[in-house]
């Protein structure tokens, strides 16, 4: 078993769950999350032009000051048999792929055992 992490646009999640139970995988988690990539961003630019323009939305300056300076994504979390891995992060890239910096990150990572709380069963049967 593998689980799938993916970190993709806010404004893709639709069509990627979309995608992905059209592909017969439906069971997933979802988290909003924040973070950034490789970009770097000259924040001391953005707070001096912010700081010389009163008219600026105290909700503009709140969102460039120092704790809120990451990106608002979404986390995808979905386990899947070995064999499907392939197939999901296919989905995954056709989904969200835009060519632009800022589309995401997949990363798969084993999982040793899953068991269903419920039945007792484990492995692939839990899933």
């Amino acid at each position: 078993m593998k689980e799938i992490l993916a970190f993709i646009r806010i404004n893709k999640i639709n069509d990627t769950k979309k995608a992905l139970a059209d592909g017969g995988y439906f069971p997933m988690t979802c988290r909003k999350v924040y973070g950034r990539g490789k970009q770097k961003v000259d924040y001391e630019l953005i707070e001096e032009l912010v700081e010389r323009d009163e008219t600026v939305p105290p909700s503009v300056k709140e969102t460039i000051s120092e704790n809120h300076r990451l990106v608002a994504k979404r986390y995808l979390g979905i386990v899947v048999d070995d064999g499907d891995v392939a197939p999901v992060v296919k989905i995954l890239i056709e989904a969200n792929q835009t060519g632009s910096m800022g589309d995401g990150k997949i990363f798969v990572t084993p999982i040793d055992e899953a068991v269903r709380i419920r039945t007792g069963e484990r492995g692939i049967e839990a899933l």
